[in-house]
């Protein structure tokens, strides 16, 4: 359990649980930009992302959600909850009939979707995808912007692990199937 000494303040502190960080203890962090997960018991915080990141989140959101069946859900910043981990993808996406919780079972998720950035590079491409993939999690994309274009990178679930599927990158559209039909051209994002 975290304790805070005072009210939130700029010079307020937190103690470390006695054993692994747990869900509870995420409600206990200021609404301050940062983004507070827990992988195995053990506290991973980002610092706030770039404005240019809402902006790219909420591109991907509208896209998905103009392509869904009615009764699938897009949302942004909805927390996944699996054996030990609460992480919160950039976008995820839930089958029809989800409960709609806080913190999704991953059962209910169909897709999710990480936006890079500087701070959350090798977060976003080496711990979170495992996580993901352990989860059964079946599709995971990774969004990467650079000063010269946009990347989509799409993944699929194969025997444990994600395999890149497809990969587009400026303008060049791509159709995918999974988790629904979609056409996307990265650069219509940024």
């Amino acid at each position: 359990m975290v304790l805070l000494s005072q009210a939130p303040t700029p010079s307020a502190r937190w103690s470390a649980p006695d054993g692994a960080w747990t869900e509870p203890d995420l409600h206990l962090f200021p609404q301050d930009g940062h983004r507070y997960e827990i992988v195995d018991g053990c506290l991973h915080v980002t610092p706030p992302a770039p404005r240019w990141h809402g902006v790219l989140v909420q591109a991907v959101v509208t896209t998905l959600r103009a392509a869904a069946p009615p009764g699938w859900w897009v949302c942004d910043r909805l927390g996944i909850e699996t054996e030990g981990s609460n992480l919160v993808p950039d976008v995820t996406v839930l089958r029809p009939r989800s409960s709609g919780a806080s913190w999704s079972d991953p059962a209910d998720v169909a897709l999710v979707v990480e936006v890079e950035t500087g701070a959350t590079r090798r977060y976003d491409r080496m711990l979170k995808p495992v996580v993901y993939a352990d989860a059964g999690i079946r599709d995971f994309w990774r969004v990467e912007r650079t000063t010269r274009t946009m990347a989509l990178r799409v993944y699929e679930l194969d025997d444990g692990g994600y395999r890149l599927r497809h990969s587009s990158e400026g303008g060049e559209p791509i159709r995918l199937a999974a988790p629904f039909a979609v056409q996307i051209s990265p650069t219509a994002w940024g």
